[in-house]
């Protein structure tokens, strides 16, 4: 339990509001709520005297186990520090607080004509603080980058409770070190993020889909290229399925009508965002009409209507309904594009010595990320460990990264190793000795205690 002196001085800091029990299997059961940077300083200030642990809180859409208590640690949610603090149209800039969902952020700013460019599935509940702490990805990395690349100046608070202002407006500032990169993707193991300044871009007005099916893998790289070459730097997704995800979304009796054949070997969600609709329109068909007579698709769907558009791109998006044939584990993991072919026929090979298995691979191919599903039929032969020692082989063989974009929390730490060599992982100790001494930020996510007493 934490110090009875220490909650005290907490409640008289934050208020009634500020403390807040929630009991939780996994998480904390107490929950500070700050409502202001000072508040947030001074808390850490309270904590770090007394040694006392904290895991920063964005949407609580981890799915690492980064969220998780291990060694009675408090939360520290900025679900109060939520405003919009300015969206400005000349500079194209983005401020907001840590705690300011991501849908509500985007749709602030398309009503002024703008793009927040990150989009993934939980944007209705992952917050922009625990988006750059975990430097995540989702569907548009391919033109736009990851949230490090959306960064341009971060407002932290330190282990000791200072406060390092360095809301950065500009694009160009090589200034020294760039010391908001140190606390991108560091999921809150560094210092607590509370105010975020985002690089903002004009808001298109095309949007053209398309679902096509390719004959090998050969001829899906090839597309990529293809593509990316001639559709003048409007491509904005490039998301591959195979039939394993396919077939099992469209199947009988599932919400969704399969808009092109279940046999095909590989199947490609496309899509461009571009400034002129009609033209970008015709542009579009044209495209994928070369790349017919070029056999780099073999068939192939638009979307002539939104929701069209809506059902091709909830056919990628089901992800849940795999997890209803059995227990599995989910794996992030990147590759380059050309090791994909053995990388994923190494799984296969790998799952087929596994009883009762199934398999499902998809992922943003345009950025080297696969996603996989990986699980048993029959839960009384459910092996995860052997699962996430098979995958993680694979990774290390083919120089991989054991995690693309969802971080490393605890579920992955013990196979950090298998893409960060000892020289790097001792710098990363380093920085967290120097900026956390007393280890009271995130303790245990990344790398356990023990690598940085």
């Amino acid at each position: 339990m934490p110090d009875a002196e220490l909650m005290q001085r907490l409640r008289e800091l934050l208020g009634d509001k500020g403390v807040r029990e929630e009991p939780h299997p996994d998480w904390p059961d107490i929950v500070l709520k700050p409502e202001s940077t000072e508040q947030v300083s001074e808390l850490l200030k309270l904590c770090n005297a007394a040694g006392q642990p904290l895991v920063p809180w964005g949407g609580k859409t981890c799915l690492v186990d980064g969220l998780n208590e291990t060694c009675g640690e408090l939360a520290l949610s900025l679900e109060r520090m939520n405003a919009i603090e300015e969206i400005d149209t000349l500079n194209r800039t983005l401020t907001v607080q840590a705690g300011c969902i991501l849908q509500v952020a985007a749709e602030a700013c398309e009503e002024r004509g703008l793009l927040l460019p990150l989009d993934l599935g939980a944007r209705g509940s992952a917050t922009i603080g625990g988006n750059v702490a975990t430097n995540a990805g989702g569907n548009r990395v391919i033109r736009y980058g990851m949230m490090r690349d959306l960064v341009l100046g971060l407002e932290v608070v330190l282990a000791d409770g200072t406060v390092v202002s360095s809301l950065n407006k500009m694009i160009k500032n090589n200034t020294g070190y760039d010391l908001k990169q140190w606390f991108i993707g560091a999921e809150g193991t560094l210092g607590v993020i509370t105010r975020v300044v985002v690089r903002l871009r004009p808001l298109p007005q095309s949007q053209n889909t398309a679902l096509v099916a390719c004959g090998d893998f050969g001829s899906v790289s090839r597309l990529l290229g293809w593509l990316d070459a001639n559709t003048g730097g409007t491509l904005s997704a490039f998301e591959c399925m195979w039939p394993s995800f396919y077939q099992y979304v469209t199947r009988e009796g599932s919400l969704h009508t399969p808009p092109l054949p279940q046999d095909y070997p590989y199947y490609i969600l496309v899509e461009t965002l571009g400034s002129r609709p009609e033209s970008d329109a015709e542009e579009f068909e044209r495209v994928l009409g070369e790349a017919f007579e070029q056999e780099l698709i073999v068939d192939a769907v638009i979307a002539k209507s939104e929701s069209e558009r809506h059902a091709i791109w909830e056919i990628r998006d089901d992800v849940l309904g795999f997890m209803a044939q059995g227990p599995c584990a989910i794996f992030d993991i990147s590759v380059t594009v050309d090791h994909i072919p053995d990388f994923v026929a190494g799984v296969d090979a790998f799952m087929d010595t596994v009883p009762d298995s199934y398999r499902v691979v998809f992922g943003h191919l345009g950025d080297c990320n696969l996603h996989l599903i990986l699980g048993n039929t029959n839960p009384v032969v459910f092996d995860k460990q052997k699962l996430e020692h098979g995958v993680y082989e694979l990774v290390e063989k083919f120089g991989g990264s054991v995690s693309a974009e969802h971080g490393i929390g605890i579920m992955k730490r013990d196979h950090l190793g298998c893409s960060r060599s000892d020289t790097e992982l001792e710098l990363m100790y380093r920085m967290k000795r120097m900026l956390d001494p007393n280890n009271i930020l995130n303790p245990n996510k990344i790398f356990t205690a023990d690598k940085v007493a």
